[in-house]
Parts: structure tokens; C-alpha cells; sequence
């Protein structure tokens, strides 16, 4: 009797933080995992690690470089129908608003709102068509709150639940949901020279977010859910 087909699950920002987690958690957890974001030896003992629980591949793609989502795109079709699309890659790079620069702006920009939606864009389509799937996109409590030198930041996370608002419409009767997840401090390499304590684990999230990619009722569509720490 041939295996049973995995449950299919793309992570993006794959190698570390929140995006690691889940990976290891969807591995344990009998998914086929998709790892996306830049190679290195930190994503090489990710894959590894999922290989050893499950099945997993890995699309090479800096989220910054728009050509390079597109192409990250068609590979994970051609893998196959993702279950669920887990959007965690996200960069911050602290600054005052007089000392921004346009580059800044597109990388901050580019790997936190643009990535996604060029994701979504490219994976809906056979999504739709399989009518079943989530997206989940990992937020942060910057979206609701205003942060001294984290203005690029803070709106992407502010237009990335936007994003997710408008998509959550278009998702209506289509067996697909999208939430957006706004964790708060979570004990990761980014909140390092943000002034926070972390409140909660990367592990914490990251149960989170697969509850949202495989368990929660449809009916959350559309949902902000923020976390806050104990």
C-alpha cells in the first residue's frame, strides 16, 4: 500500500526564531515541511533535523528580492499543494526616522509585507482549486503601537494585517482561511536591542501558529490574534 500523502506546510524565514520552531514542530508532528529563506549552515541543520522527524525540502530565496519569491513560488508548486503557507520571515533594522534610507526601506518592506503577498499570490491559485488550505501570516505587537526607531518595521505590520483583512474577504466560502498572529516578545535574535524581556519562547508561537494552519475552525477568517506573554 503506498504511503499515505503528508500534509504539506511552507515556513518562510526557515533557519531561525519563530520560523524554526515551527518547522521542528510540523516535523514532530508527520507534515511534509517546506523550509524557505537564504542557505546557510543554520537552515542545513534545520532541514536536517525535519528530515530525521519527517519528510522536508528546501526553496532557497532571499524574501527581500522580489524575482527571487516568484521563482520560490513555482518550486513549491511544483513540490506540490501546500496545506498551509506560514509567513515568518520578517526583518527589523532599528533607526530614527531622519536617519532612514530608501535601501532600508525596501529590504524592511520587501521581506516583511511584499514577500507575503507575492507568496500568496502564487501559491492561491492551486490552493483554491484543492478548496482547502491557510495562510497564516505572523504579525507582531508593533502593529498596534507605535515603537521609537522602528517606523519602517512597525508599518509593515501595520499593512500586513490590512493585507490579511482584505484577503480574509476574498477567502469567504472557499475553504481557505488567513489570520494574522501578532506575537509580543518572543526570546529571538530580533528582539535583541529592542529594550523588551521576552515573554514567551519561539516554541510558543509556534504552537500557535500550527493550531491556525491545521486545527482552528474556519470560522477564525479574518482573525487578529495577539499574544502576549505570561
Amino acid at each position: 500500500m503506498a504511503e499515505q500523502r503528508r500534509e504539506m506546510i511552507v515556513v518562510t524565514g526557515a533557519s531561525r526564531g519563530i520560523g524554526r520552531a515551527t518547522c521542528q514542530l510540523a516535523a514532530e508532528a508527520g507534515k511534509h515541511t517546506i523550509l524557505v529563506g537564504r542557505e546557510s549552515s543554520k537552515m542545513r541543520d534545520v532541514l536536517q533535523t525535519c528530515r530525521e522527524a519527517s519528510t522536508a525540502d528546501f526553496v532557497p530565496c532571499d524574501l527581500s528580492d522580489t524575482e527571487q519569491v516568484g521563482r520560490a513560488g513555482a518550486h513549491i508548486l511544483e513540490l506540490g499543494t501546500p496545506q498551509a503557507l506560514v509567513n515568518c520571515a520578517g526583518i527589523v533594522e532599528r533607526q530614527s526616522a531622519t536617519a532612514l534610507t530608501l535601501e532600508s526601506y525596501e529590504r524592511q518592506m520587501n521581506t516583511n509585507l511584499l514577500a507575503p503577498m507575492l507568496l500568496c499570490r502564487a501559491l492561491l491559485p492551486a490552493m483554491l482549486d484543492a478548496r482547502r488550505g491557510r495562510i497564516i501570516n505572523v504579525g507582531s505587537i508593533s502593529a498596534t503601537l507605535g515603537t521609537a526607531n522602528q517606523s519602517i518595521y512597525n508599518a509593515s505590520k501595520w499593512a500586513l494585517v490590512g493585507y490579511t483583512k482584505c484577503l480574509a474577504e476574498e477567502l469567504t466560502d472557499t475553504g481557505l482561511m488567513t489570520v494574522v498572529i501578532h506575537p509580543g516578545s518572543v526570546d529571538t535574535d530580533m528582539l535583541v536591542g529592542s529594550g523588551f524581556d521576552p515573554r514567551m519562547s519561539a516554541n510558543d508561537v509556534a504552537h500557535t501558529l500550527l493550531h491556525y494552519a491545521f486545527d482552528a475552525p474556519l470560522a477564525h477568517n479574518g482573525a487578529v490574534i495577539e499574544m502576549f506573554g505570561a
